[in-house]
């Protein structure tokens, strides 16, 4: 049976996982009736969400032992692969559907995976008015980053398994070719390699310089762990963020991380607490991914620090201190400065992984105090059963000492955001939700 070894950055989120800090990404998406349509029937639904997601060949994938390289994993195809084991139907009493997702949302994702089989999980959630439905994505973060997660989870929409059962794309030939490397490409090798530690190394001397031997100044962010998990989600009109960003400069995404320093600050105080000394830092994911790259390689992952201006009473003035600091981080690119940990997990053994995941995992509330990414979605409308999709929610995972992730997805209009924290360190995660329109109010000037 053929198997493809973890890359080095699956290796180590799959290592990174414990009980109380499990590491798959997730997506809520809500579905409403097709005007003039009826509502699907739910078996139907649950079969067709089961059908297609048995056809997705990565979700037929488990991680297993390998002998060599010690410490390494491996990708395999389960041969005792059963679909309804993975897709699952939750009927909710529908009197405020969002909320009640949302508030499943948090259960089902403070449960880790089954590590013996696939590692993902989907819930059909029905009791929405007139036919409304949800799905509940978990896809373990060894198995997709963002952008591959979009990529494989698309495969449950009418629209691409469609065009998959039309014949989808011809399998390109691969030339033959000598698994004896030439001189050339040896040096060639070589050379690359020396290149990447020497990235590595850089990157290494970044991070012991970013890090706090004592990071309670967020306090905050900063309530130990408890391995709850609690969901909010906010919908934003995103031509207000392009509005703004027409007048004030800068990228839609600095105006959306503009957005979540005010949020916070106004959090923080309808708290009743004090500001903090230092602005909390986010880290701020960035994709490696080229175009063409294939959809089952592993992560491609680096990031950037981003110290988030709470401190700053004036809205506009926040944007810029983003902005200024986002032009920095990109001028520097994403394979530099301390925000390019992730870089470091390609250039380390198996083995340093399977006993380094303890310490990496302690190190990085040193680091950073919250996870702020963006996962774009496809532009095209999308539909399950004749469903049209109407938001969809992506939820990132905690780290160790991480209280609060936020992610976001523009689709159709609108910029979705999910929200994921710790239960018992935030139990408010709706007031922040709520700071979030209202920032983005004050940057608009209403």
């Amino acid at each position: 049976m053929s198997s493809e070894l973890l890359a080095p950055l699956d290796l180590a989120f799959w290592h990174l996982e414990t009980t109380e800090h499990p590491m798959h990404l997730g997506a809520l998406a809500h579905f409403g009736p097709a005007a003039g349509a009826p509502a699907p029937d739910d078996s139907d639904l649950l079969e067709l969400l089961s059908r297609r997601a048995a056809a997705i060949p990565r979700l037929r994938m488990r991680v297993r032992d390998v002998l060599l390289p010690v410490g390494g994993k491996a990708w395999q195809a389960d041969p005792g692969f059963d679909v309804r084991r993975h897709v699952h139907r939750v009927a909710l009493p529908g009197a405020d559907f969002c909320a009640e997702t949302a508030r499943l949302a948090g259960e089902l994702m403070e449960r880790p995976l089954e590590r013996g089989r696939p590692p993902w999980e989907m819930y059909l959630l029905t009791g929405g008015p007139d036919g409304a439905f949800a799905v509940l994505v978990k896809l373990h973060h060894a198995l997709a980053d963002g952008m591959r997660a979009v990529a494989i989870g698309a495969g449950i929409f009418d629209e691409i398994a469609a065009a998959r059962t039309a014949g989808g794309r011809r399998p390109r030939s691969v030339p033959p070719r000598s698994w004896m490397p030439g001189p050339r490409q040896l040096a060639g090798a070589a050379r690359s390699r020396i290149e990447e530690l020497g990235r590595a190394v850089g990157v290494g001397a970044s991070v012991v310089r970013a890090s706090r031997l004592d990071p309670r100044g967020t306090h905050a962010l900063a309530a130990a762990s408890s391995g709850t998990r609690a969901v909010a989600t906010v919908v934003l009109d995103q031509e207000r963020v392009h509005a703004v960003r027409r007048v004030c400069g800068g990228t839609a995404n600095d105006v959306l991380l503009a957005t979540v320093a005010g949020a916070l600050r106004r959090w923080m105080e309808g708290r009743g607490e004090p500001l903090p000394a230092s602005d909390p830092r986010a880290l701020v994911p960035v994709s490696r991914r080229r175009p063409g790259t294939a959809p089952d390689s592993g992560n491609r992952l680096s990031a950037y620090l981003l110290a988030l201006p709470v401190t700053e009473p004036d809205a506009r003035a926040r944007l810029a201190a983003v902005r200024t600091a986002m032009d920095r981080n990109k001028a520097a690119g994403p394979l530099r400065g301390a925000g390019a940990v992730a870089v470091l997990a390609d250039q380390l053994p198996p083995l340093a992984h399977r006993f380094g995941a303890p310490l990496a995992s302690g190190a990085a509330r040193m680091l950073f105090d919250l996870l702020v990414t963006n996962v774009p979605l496809p532009r095209s409308a999308l539909s399950l059963g004749g469903a049209p999709l109407r938001a969809l929610f992506p939820m990132a995972p905690l780290a160790r000492g991480q209280a609060l992730a936020v992610a976001m997805s523009p689709y159709a209009g609108q910029v979705h955001i999910g929200l994921v924290a710790d239960g018992k360190a935030v139990p408010d995660l709706d007031a922040l939700a709520d700071g979030l329109a209202a920032e983005l109010d004050a940057l608009a000037g209403r």
